[in-house]
């Protein structure tokens, strides 16, 4: 089974950048469909952003749209979430999520879709 592994965050201040990083580990992520969540103190995990097994299909919270990027290097078994123009609201654990999938186009949108997650990566924004 895939593991995926996160990297990348850390404290940054409004208005900066971070790009995270979630690689597989186990296994590849062909055939995979990827998934970021975040999850601040004491709220629900929330959807970030996600991405078809193919990379040609993604989806984003509205909350972060046209300042968060996600991308796929499949060569590399490697997810990235670039991450812009942050504020301090972005401050949570970020999760990286995989399940498998039989058609390249799917994106999954919801925790319950996936059944393979990462153990987290910390980013604060400081205002």
């Amino acid at each position: 089974q895939v593991q995926p592994v996160e990297s990348g965050g850390g404290l940054v201040q409004a208005g900066g950048s971070l790009r995270l990083s979630c690689a597989a580990s186990g296994r590849t992520f062909d055939g995979y469909a990827i998934g970021w969540f975040r999850q601040a103190p004491g709220k629900d995990r929330d959807f970030v952003a996600a991405i078809s097994w193919s990379g040609l299909s993604t989806t984003y919270a509205d909350s972060v749209k046209g300042r968060f990027t996600i991308s796929r290097d499949n060569a590399k078994n490697t997810v990235f979430l670039q991450m812009n123009s942050l504020k301090p609201e972005a401050t949570a654990v970020y999760f990286c999520s995989a399940n498998r999938v039989y058609y390249t186009a799917i994106v999954l949108t919801t925790p319950a879709q996936y059944e393979y997650w990462g153990q987290g990566t910390q980013v604060t924004v400081s205002s």
